[in-house]
């Protein structure tokens, strides 16, 4: 079981657990060569026991991890250790589209649209290389922090539809199209009728088809008709719930062609909602398909996930299994054949034990005379009971202390001496490693017997494995008879993977079996850049210093937006992995740099017209040529006009319409200096 702070690979660090599901679970692991977050998927017990899958499922993630694109999340690495099985796959900081839902209840139109054309768009990468997902379910989309939809598990329900009877139809039965829950020929259509299906739980908030069991389920899919989502979403576009209908439809021929022709309608939904484009072939929209008995019971007989098997399936399994005993499920001519084998083994048996009872009591000729002893047989026996009185079976002493082999040798008559000294691998010092007579043999009594005292364990020279990648390195120091041990470090000099230094140093010796610390590079430390935007310069290059990071220079702009002093950029955006002492250079606000200006001024009637002006329209126009106020249809004069928060423009001009009773009009112009605020 992997806890927090244990390592995978010496390479994935553990965080912390983040999911689990039926297969497999899910941790949450610090990639320290790459200085990335990542998620690792390791298989659970029952699986991982399972040669056949495990070699099914490594074939397909090794498949996936080929799919490169925004909307799948992407596999980085497939391995094992210790007989734990696992797949390094991208972490999403985000929540499951199943999740999302739950939460909102039902989506708006429009985002379920946007969702479902970035699943298809993944979707169609992988179908664009022959593999098909056969599991797409709102479990397996995950929905980012930005609000990006990846799908994920590519290739893993292959392999378990390969090594179980319809166990992805059962483990998400909601989703599975016709075809999957008849255990039936899967192509790209069948993730076509489940992504149907995931919109429709979009949009709706349910899932059309749902019962107490299983098989309850996987038969709603194969004959019942499909409750229109429009009931449950009644402001739902028509586009897309015939978008919905289509792909659902039972029979794979009536669905699109392929997941690309899907999208091009989706699209058209965001541009024309209300507009009726979608084309389903003649019939009914779900026409239902009436399948055979024999289907049920093979659907019924579908082993599903066993976490997910209730009681009531278990006695359902309990009874059909009892009906297929009453039924009888021998071939009447081999059961037949079965019996008499058995009366024809039985007999042969009894002939022979009447035979060696027979033996036994002379009943087919009596047992063999003995011969009876001879005189001299009689003398050998005595001279052998004779020897046997004088000696010893020798006994074992080794992995003994000199005390306990004196003690345990001196009840058997026999003495013990230290003949000497030598190393050993495998007993400890002052064990008895070696006895010049071996367990067993006969000796005589009063026999002095020598032996051989352990020094300990022999010395070895340590080898040298520093600037070695740490994989070689690790070998030579087993090959040694030594037990390494990896410890990462960051070191700016010395490559990634390789041996920065060891404990002991090389050409030390040490004992057999003992530990070498193996410190390796890293590679320079990654650390994330702070966001400091909008904050004060001194407290920026602070934060940025703290993070390993060198501030190299900093420059001013003028900001309309962020106070002076503030910062408005940074050379590196915020949450990036970099080297630890990366430069980075950040821009100050200078403040504003805008010039407010004021002006006031007085119109007065031109001498002599007093009687002729009717009104005037009176415009105040800048020196770069913008209008900055007008006051039309003035009749009352002198007039005094004024503006203010005039930007960066000191000068204008004073454009006046005069309009006089007869009916003709004239203009006038007058240039102003302005005033600065």
């Amino acid at each position: 079981m992997l806890t927090v702070g244990m390592f995978v690979a010496d390479r994935y660090e553990i965080m912390g657990k983040i999911g689990a599901g039926g297969m497999s679970d899910v941790f949450k692991a610090r990639d320290h060569i790459l200085g990335r977050f990542v998620a690792i998927k390791v298989l659970k017990q029952e699986f991982s026991e399972d040669v056949n899958f495990v070699v099914k499922f490594r074939t397909e993630a090794q498949s996936a991890a080929g799919l490169e694109h925004p909307n799948i999340v992407n596999i980085y690495d497939v391995g094992s250790e210790a007989g734990m099985h696992y797949i390094v796959m991208e972490y999403v900081e985000g929540v499951t589209l199943k999740t999302y839902i739950e939460k909102k209840g039902q989506l708006t139109y429009k985002e379920a649209v946007s969702i479902a054309i970035q699943v298809g768009r993944g979707i169609e990468a992988a179908h664009a290389k022959n593999i098909i997902h056969r599991d797409i379910k709102p479990q397996n989309i995950l929905i980012s922090t930005e609000g990006k939809a990846k799908v994920t598990d590519f290739g893993i329900a292959r392999a378990v539809s390969n090594n179980t009877i319809s166990a992805d139809v059962m483990g998400s039965v909601h989703y599975a199209s016709p075809e999957q829950a008849r255990n039936g020929f899967v192509d790209g259509k069948s993730d076509i009728y489940s992504l149907g299906i995931v919109m429709y739980e979009m949009v709706t908030g349910r899932v059309p088809f749902d019962g107490e069991t299983t098989v309850a389920i996987a038969i709603q899919h194969l004959q019942e008709e499909m409750t229109a989502p429009s009931v449950y979403a009644p402001e739902l576009p028509v586009s897309l719930e015939k978008i919905i209908l289509k792909c659902t439809q039972k029979s794979p021929d009536r669905r699109y062609a392929d997941i690309s022709s899907l999208l091009v309608d989706l699209k058209q939904v965001l541009v024309r909602p209300d507009a009726d484009f979608v084309k389903i072939s003649d019939g009914s929209q779900n026409k239902t398909k009436v399948i055979k008995d024999s289907e049920v019971r093979e659907i019924k007989h579908a082993k599903a996930p066993r976490r997910e098997e209730t009681e009531e399936e278990e006695e359902e399994d309990e009874e059909d299994e009892e009906e297929e005993e009453s039924e009888g499920l021998l071939n009447p001519r081999l059961e037949k054949a079965v019996t008499i084998g058995g009366i024809i083994a039985a007999i042969i048996i009894v002939v022979l034990v009447v035979y060696f009872v027979g033996n036994i009591f002379g009943i087919f000729g009596g047992a063999p005379e003995q011969e009876p002893e001879t005189e001299q047989t009689e003398h050998t026996l005595i001279n052998t009971e004779k020897e046997k009185a004088d000696q010893v079976a020798m006994i074992k002493v080794t992995g003994k202390t000199l005390a306990e082999a004196k003690s345990e040798l001196h009840e058997i008559g026999l003495g013990i001496r230290e003949a000497g000294s030598e190393a050993s691998d495998e007993y400890e010092k002052g064990q008895i490693v070696r006895q010049d007579v071996a367990e067993g043999e006969m000796v005589d009594v009063n026999t002095t017997i020598y032996v051989y005292i352990s020094t300990g364990a022999g010395e070895i020279s340590v080898p040298s494995v520093e600037g070695y990648d740490s994989d070689a390195a690790m070998n030579m120091i087993r090959d040694a008879g030594l037990y390494p041990e990896r410890q990462y470090d960051y070191n700016d000099s010395v490559a990634s993977g390789k041996v920065i230094s060891q404990e002991p140093k090389a050409g030390e010796p040490v004992k057999k079996g003992a530990t070498v610390i193996l410190h390796v590079s890293q590679g320079k430390e990654a650390v994330a850049v702070p966001d400091v935007y909008n904050k004060p310069q001194e407290q920026a290059t602070n934060e940025l210093t703290q993070a390993g990071l060198v501030v190299s220079s900093v420059s001013t702009a003028y900001s309309d937006t962020v106070a002076e002093g503030n910062v408005i950029e940074q050379s590196i955006v915020a949450n990036k992995y970099v080297d630890k002492g990366t430069n980075i250079t950040i821009v100050v606000s200078a403040g504003s740099n805008k010039e407010y200006y004021f002006c006031k001024a007085t119109i007065s009637l031109p001498p002599g017209r007093e009687d002729d002006v009717d009104s005037a329209d009176i415009t105040l126009v800048g020196s770069d040529g913008k209008q900055i106020q007008s006051w039309p249809d003035t009749k009352k004069f002198p007039i005094t006009i004024t503006a203010s928060d005039i930007e960066n423009c000191d000068s204008g001009t004073i454009k006046i319409t005069w309009y006089l009773k007869d009916g003709t009009s004239s203009n006038q112009s007058q240039d102003v200096i302005f005033t600065k605020q």
